[in-house]
């Protein structure tokens, strides 16, 4: 989809709930910048979440756009930034989540190799990992 010092790449941006469920999922380029590809992602974060998110998306635009909806960010600040915002370690801890996400996606080879070369049947395949990652999760054991 894209092209990087490394050759052909794709990002996958994910948005996931407190139990690491995708929400969201969004495909970019790879020498895409990461904050200015996700804001059109936070549309549906509502009033008081706090989204947890990392360094690749710390910008005032983010941070601004979330406080008009009522959210809150907590992303690791940039250590170039003059003034920095409001963070708290504590609650980044919780940010393993959205890793683990992408741990249980790598599962899946067509989409840790890149199977599928157009975007689109890319996209699919990744819709249809996260589809049964959430039917995993809400599995009956009984």
């Amino acid at each position: 989809m894209g092209r990087s010092r490394g050759g052909n790449t794709t990002k996958i941006h994910a948005l996931v709930d407190r139990n690491g469920l995708p929400i969201e999922l969004k495909l970019t380029a790879g020498q895409a910048h990461d904050g200015k590809s996700a804001e059109d992602m936070l549309d549906d974060v509502g009033k008081g979440t706090v989204l947890l998110a990392d360094r690749g998306y710390d910008s005032d635009a983010i941070r601004e756009k979330l406080e008009e909806q009522g959210a809150r960010a907590n992303i690791r600040p940039l250590e170039h930034r003059v003034v920095k915002p409001r963070f708290s370690p504590k609650a980044y801890k919780q940010r393993n989540l959205v890793e683990r996400f992408f741990n249980k996606l790598k599962h899946f080879r067509a989409i840790a190799t890149r199977f599928c070369r157009h975007d689109a049947n890319y996209m699919a395949s990744v819709q249809l990992a996260a589809l049964r990652i959430w039917l995993r999760y809400n599995e009956s054991v009984t």
